[in-house]
């Protein structure tokens, strides 16, 4: 008798021992003390837009955090009613709850019923370590994180913990990321009945999504408002009032970026500095502070889209027309003729293989002229989102839009606005492809020809041959090509005499920040799309900079500004006046390439500068004939600056004239100063280096 009770020690005690050191080979991967003292669960980083406003999200779970005073009374009581009622009563482990289970599953000879209280999940949910297959072995190394979670939280941070950290499906973590995915509202914003529904999700929220299946989501918020009232957390009329409600404030809309070619600029720079900062931009829940005004992004969207629909179907139109060339484009050996033209008249989406050579595409960049803050950003079309950002990475011939480096090179070197040029016809020589020399005969866009020009009345009427004639009779090549580098273009300028109908390729981003140079007298400011970075307590991590450097004097500056006011006022560019009625002070200039590929216009305030491009991203497409610069891309221009100034009540102001440049009254036809027997004047602007002394 006496032997068989030591047997049954030893026995129990053996047990014990191999029950102990089984515990502690479970426990050796579990997370650590260190680790359960620490939470820091992946969240989601934020991006605002210069006014506050909430313009787009980083992150692999989205997951935003809120304290727990930020939260609904009722959504808590709807978790504990739901998950864990006894979850102010037990240490981590409902024995409940566990005998329970025990009981029904062994009736059943399978497994029926769990028994997690919030403490296990949120063990679960925190750390990968412990699984989430179905084993005695998971559920023992839950327990024992659990229990570790009670001894190191309150329970009213165990609750903020699990409701800021569970699954809610659609790639949602948290109630806050929950809410406004399926609301569109703040957690602090749910009625009863979201919170309800919201809760009902948690066993299986790819089942229960109001999303996917609206009945079986009220069934499920039916079943938590019910066990909320059995529990006293609702009154009878609370439970009747909120469980007799049909939903129909259900957010089904994925959320979109407010500005996604700028966000993913953000990121891609963002991107660069992340180890350098020492962050993880998906998971730190940051909070990422830019220039964009989203005010005028909207405007900027609404105006680029309305232009490019216009220059869509003008390209279609010719199009359709012609035969041979829409069975070309349209692989209408491959595809159906009249599907074809549904798609690219809107009706449905354009097949991929066909967006390239058929979709008309669009750039926009809006600067702060003082300060190259980006205040919007349009990298392609909306409708057709990808990640070519067209503002930032193509490049492009600028046809025209190039023409006021070579002014500016010419101006630097003191020549006034009134020195003349034959407008006449010159035959250059080039290599062609083959290297082969040939001849090359460059013509105006309206063919004609004339006698002598100034300088003003060329970038005026944007005359090819005068451009011509001043690469080679006043500034060689080269020296256009040093000008426009020393203006920030970084992309390789080819120093030929064809420089002069710009054909090197620029991006649009260079080109909107390069001219923002002639309105803030000279100096040039890099584009800046980031002022601040916060970690998710509020600390600054770092603060960006305006870079700036004077690479103009203020004289040429405000000389070509000058020149091109009367591009805007009186040139090709003057629809912006007439037509579109943007009445404030205002220099730009259009640009046209070779076949109508690419049509620009880029011009500026003293406190905005923009531009905009559109053309196909197969350049080899006309986008169709006529579709000039001014034709094409000036509305869009026009209307974003109007509505622009307007939105921000920027008042019209003048470009100041530097002490260096003086007006001076002229004879209108020697370009010298007046005789006794002058029948006409006019005023001019010179250097006061350059004036004319005869």
């Amino acid at each position: 008798m006496i032997n068989s009770f030591f047997r049954s020690l030893k026995i129990i005690f053996y047990l014990s021992i191999v029950i102990l050191f089984y515990l502690l080979y479970l426990s050796r991967d579990l997370p650590s003390l260190e680790r359960l003292e620490t939470f820091d669960p992946a969240m989601l980083s934020t991006i605002y837009d210069r006014n506050g406003e909430i313009i787009g999200e980083f992150y692999i779970q989205k997951r935003a955090f809120i304290d727990l005073d930020d939260m609904p009374e009722h959504l808590k009581n709807a978790a504990i009613s739901s998950e864990d009622k006894r979850f102010y009563q037990h240490w981590g482990v409902d024995l409940q709850s566990v005998f329970r289970a025990v009981a029904v599953n062994i009736a059943a000879m399978k497994f029926r019923q769990g028994f997690s209280t919030l403490s296990q999940q949120l063990a679960r949910n925190l750390y990968k370590e412990i699984g989430f297959k179905d084993s005695i072995t998971r559920k023992i190394k839950e327990i024992i994180t659990a229990i570790q979670i009670e001894r190191t939280y309150t329970k009213e941070e165990i609750l903020e913990m699990y409701l800021n950290t569970v699954h809610f499906g659609h790639g949602t973590y948290g109630v806050e990321s929950a809410s406004k995915r399926y609301f569109n509202k703040k957690a602090s914003e749910l009625t009863i009945g979201e919170s309800a529904m919201l809760v009902g999700l948690l066993p299986s929220p790819a089942n229960y999504s109001p999303l996917r299946n609206l009945d079986k989501s009220i069934q499920r918020r039916s079943l938590v408002l019910k066990l909320m009232y059995n529990q006293d957390y609702i009154s009878h009329e609370q439970y009747i009032e909120h469980n007799s409600i049909i939903p129909d404030n259900i957010f089904y809309e994925i959320p979109k970026s407010k500005a996604p070619y700028f966000t993913e600029h953000v990121r891609r720079l963002l991107e660069k500095q992340d180890e350098e900062l020492g962050i993880n931009i998906y998971q730190d829940g940051l909070k990422i502070y830019t220039t964009l005004d989203y005010k005028l992004q909207q405007i900027a969207e609404d105006v680029v889209m309305k232009t490019l629909r216009d220059n869509q179907d003008t390209f279609n139109n010719q199009l359709f027309a012609d035969e041979d060339r829409f069975s070309e484009l349209g692989y209408l050996s491959i595809f159906p003729e009249d599907s074809t033209k549904m798609m690219l008249n809107g009706q449905m989406q354009l097949y991929e293989e066909l967006r390239k050579s058929l979709l008309v595409q669009c750039a926009f960049i809006a600067l702060d002229s003082k300060t190259g803050e980006i205040l919007a950003m349009i990298g392609g079309r909306s409708d057709y989102v990808d990640q070519y950002n067209r503002a930032t990475q193509a490049r492009r011939q600028p046809g025209s839009v190039f023409k006021p480096f070579i002014y500016t090179a010419a101006i630097d070197n003191n020549y006034p606005v009134t020195t003349q040029l034959l407008n006449q016809p010159v035959a250059l020589y080039r290599n062609n492809a083959r290297g082969e020399k040939e001849k090359w005969t460059p013509r105006n866009y309206d063919n004609s020809t004339g006698g002598l020009t100034t300088l003003r009345e060329g970038l005026r009427r944007s005359l090819n041959l005068i451009s011509v004639r001043m690469v080679q009779e006043l500034i060689p090549a080269q020296q256009v090509k040093s000008v426009a580098k020393r203006m920030q273009i970084k992309s390789p300028i080819r120093a030929f005499d064809s420089i002069a109908l710009g054909v090197s390729e620029v991006t649009p981003m260079e080109i909107v920040s390069s001219y923002s140079i002639f309105s803030n007298k000279g100096i040039y400011s890099e584009p800046i799309a980031i002022t601040k970075i916060e970690d998710k307590y509020g600390q600054v991590i770092k603060e960006f900079n305006i870079t700036q450097k004077e690479v103009l004097s203020p004289e040429t500056a405000y000389v070509v500004t000058n020149l091109l006011q009367t591009v805007v006022d009186k040139g090709t560019g003057g629809s912006a006046r007439w037509k579109y009625k943007f009445r404030h002070t205002a220099a730009g200039k259009t640009g046209t390439t070779q076949g109508f590929s690419d049509a620009w216009f880029v011009g500026f305030t003293p406190n905005i500068s923009a531009g905009v491009w559109y053309g196909m991203d197969d350049y080899s497409v006309s986008l169709g004939d006529k579709q000039s610069g001014s034709t094409a891309a000036l509305p869009a221009w026009a209307r974003f600056m109007r509505e622009a100034h307007k939105e921000l009540g920027i008042r019209d102001e003048d470009f100041v004239m530097p002490e260096g440049v003086i007006e001076v009254e002229i004879d209108s036809d020697t370009k010298l100063l007046p005789r006794a027997n002058t029948r006409n004047t006019e005023k001019e602007i010179f250097f006061k280096s350059n004036r004319p002394t005869n």
